[in-house]
């Protein structure tokens, strides 16, 4: 299967404004392009590459007073599969678990963990680690709060999320993720493009999705608590401990987002061909 993906987005700043972007597409995914994927920016400036401390390809730049633009267009290859179910994959004991994923445990900015603990254990304590475990918690998440952009909160918690039952892509995953650290399993943060492919369209304008993984069985496994269902064609951007670390932008300084478009669309034979 082949996606095409991009999007436009558009920053006014009454200054000159420092900000880091993360706006590419996840290192683990580069070898499936099937077409360059850069950042292209208008007016044109200078902007540095660097790779963040989980691994993501980042971005920054003095974005200039006024309007500045960034867009990227791609094609990439995906098996069309959806993603898979670990129905086997089982728990490890925090003293089995690598270094690296520790952190992965811990409370976060978005994931306040202290404030549900009680709740996890006594909500999950009595289920079969590993996968049923899991599977309960994304369960519950996505039971537990209504999907609603007009409710969206960029200050909003998973605790928030939990008190208010209502939220975006990224309430559901901060809350599932926070009960899963709660009950001792890693869970991360990710971000990318989710497009309606294998599923009926949404009239919504398209938007980046936000989705967790799992550390389980020596490896990461993808979930998501708002669709809750193995979906097609997801094109991972970055991972980390909750939407702090894998912000599209962060300024150092006033700006506005003025533009916001988002495409990710499968390229079927037909099209292809006429192309």
């Amino acid at each position: 299967m082949k996606i095409r993906a991009g999007f436009r987005l558009g920053y006014e700043c009454p200054q000159p404004t420092p900000m880091m972007l993360c706006l590419n597409i996840h290192p683990s995914r580069r070898i499936d392009l099937l077409s360059e994927q850069v950042l292209e920016f208008s007016p044109p400036i200078e902007a540095w590459n660097y790779v963040d401390s989980f691994g993501n390809a980042c971005n920054r730049i003095v974005a200039p007073p006024g309007l500045t633009e960034i867009t990227t267009s791609f094609e990439i290859y995906d098996t069309g599969l959806p993603d898979p179910v670990p129905e086997h994959a089982v728990q490890h004991p925090i003293q089995d678990l690598p270094d690296d994923v520790l952190v992965f445990l811990l409370g976060s900015r978005y994931c306040d963990t202290d404030k549900l603990s009680d709740f996890a254990w006594q909500q999950f304590s009595g289920i079969e680690p590993g996968w049923p475990l899991v599977k309960a918690i994304v369960d519950f998440a996505h039971d537990h709060i209504v999907f609603d952009y007009q409710r969206a909160d960029l200050l909003r918690t998973a605790h928030g999320g939990y008190v208010d039952k209502t939220g975006v892509c990224r309430d559901y995953a901060h809350l599932a993720i926070s009960l899963c650290r709660c009950m001792n399993i890693p869970a991360r943060y990710c971000t990318g493009y989710l497009g309606d492919i294998g599923v009926p369209k949404d009239p919504a304008p398209m938007d980046f999705s936000a989705w967790f993984e799992v550390y389980l069985s020596g490896r990461w496994h993808t979930l998501d608590a708002r669709h809750n269902v193995p979906r097609i064609g997801r094109i991972l951007m970055a991972t980390g401990r909750d939407a702090t670390d894998v912000a599209l932008s962060t300024s150092f300084g006033p700006s506005i987002l003025r533009t916001f478009e988002v495409i990710t669309d499968e390229v079927s034979p037909e099209h292809e061909a006429a192309a």
